[in-house]
């Protein structure tokens, strides 16, 4: 018959959540003060190590018909939205933006600006945005609104159907879209304290060692019939 004082070495341990509530509160205020540290740290490591990008954007519409005089039917708008996909390829081929280096005498290639550049439609609808991305404001500007000024003719030479013009040309970006420092910072920060915890949960996990009487009792099943109190100063 087995030992009904003695664990069961098959018995799953299991995990005393207030214990391992009180086990964090009791390095609490470490945690807390690792977090705060780390957050700390990523703010001044964004502030002064990631350049801050700035975004300008314009508008344009697609247009199937040639004859801006005729009446605009359901067709021709399907058909349009459907173009857009199409033509926001050709605004970022290398023939649209690399004319646009050559004509702002930029000191970039065609794979850097391909980066800068994001096509996209509004809402799925027959009007494209154009944003770009740069450190200069004024070059982010710039830049956008040569595009819009090249990319027009060379979709009508290219694709031989329908149009496509600016209804909102590209203005001066006042604030930088990237990087979101607060965003990053307090990422940091709940990073920094999920590892905290994690390491406090994971060394109670990891302790074997018996500290209190009520240990011997939970962990070996045993009855305490003694303490030897501890004493200070002098010799035992």
């Amino acid at each position: 018959m087995p030992n009904q004082n003695n664990p069961n070495p098959n018995d799953v341990e299991t995990i005393d959540l207030l214990e391992l509530f009180n086990e964090i509160l009791r390095h609490i205020w470490v945690i807390l003060a690792v977090t705060l540290v780390t957050g700390v740290a990523t703010f001044f490591a964004v502030k002064t190590f990631v350049t801050p990008q700035y975004e300008s954007s314009a508008l344009m519409i697609v247009n199937t018909r040639q004859d801006s005089s005729a009446n605009v039917t359901s067709d021709q708008i399907n058909s349009a939205v459907k173009l857009v996909d199409t033509y926001s390829i050709i605004i970022k081929s290398r023939t649209v933006l690399q004319q646009v280096i050559d004509d702002l005498n930029l000191v970039i290639d065609y794979d850097a600006l391909y980066k800068r550049v994001t096509v996209s439609d509004v809402d799925t609808t027959q009007v494209i945005k154009i944003a770009v991305q740069d450190p200069n404001p004024q070059a982010a500007q710039i830049i956008c609104n040569q595009i819009t000024s090249v990319a027009p003719g060379i979709i009508m030479d290219k694709v031989e159907a329908g149009s496509v013009k600016v209804i909102e040309s590209a203005s001066l970006p006042s604030k930088p879209v990237s990087p979101r420092t607060l965003r990053t910072t307090a990422m940091g920060m709940m990073l920094a304290m999920v590892v905290c915890v994690g390491i406090v949960v994971l060394r109670m996990l990891l302790n074997n060692k018996i500290n209190t009487e009520e240990d011997v009792e939970k962990y070996l099943g045993l009855p305490v019939l003694g303490v030897i109190p501890k004493t200070t100063g002098g010799k035992n």
